[in-house]
């Protein structure tokens, strides 16, 4: 399987990647497997990928968890070592492709107040409910990277939906 293929079957489409990383062939090693799990939990256990309802939570809060991916990734990235390049093509072109834009313009609105008006908090919900979708896909594609069950729609079950 090819790396592009790999994105593609998780929805992480419309992504700029240069062709050479693209064509390449997906063969992760055991380094990238515990990279891709200790990511994956990470996920799985944030608001990155959990529902936020209008009731509950705070902006700020639900904005510098996601934030806190970039610091997670880096560590990961330096814990596993050299030895998980599969994991590392796969997890800065989604940390700048994918959470860099909507952790980038939060940043300035929450700075500027953004999060004292009704009216943005609900265009940050929204705009958070977007990026779910996306943050969902990439943890069905570490699960698959890890070689682990995808257990990101295990509640939904539960839950019988």
């Amino acid at each position: 399987m090819k790396i592009k293929d790999l994105f593609e079957n998780w929805g992480l489409v419309g992504l700029k990647i240069k062709t050479p990383i693209l064509d390449m062939d997906w063969r992760p090693s055991d380094p990238d497997k515990a990279a891709a799990w200790d990511l994956y939990v990470e996920l799985l256990t944030r608001i990155t990928t959990q529902p936020l309802p209008d009731e509950d939570g705070v902006e700020q809060t639900a904005l510098d968890s996601i934030h806190a991916l970039f610091g997670i990734t880096r560590k990961t990235l330096k814990d596993h070592g050299r030895g998980c390049d599969q994991f590392a093509r796969i997890a800065i072109i989604v940390l700048n492709q994918v959470v860099r834009p909507f952790t980038a313009k939060w940043h300035r609105k929450s700075q500027q107040g953004a999060f004292t008006s009704p009216e943005e908090c609900q265009q940050f919900r929204r705009e958070l409910q977007t990026l779910q979708i996306q943050l969902r896909n990439y943890t069905r594609l570490l699960a698959k990277l890890a070689d682990v069950e995808d257990l990101t729609g295990i509640e939904a079950e539960v839950a019988g939906e």
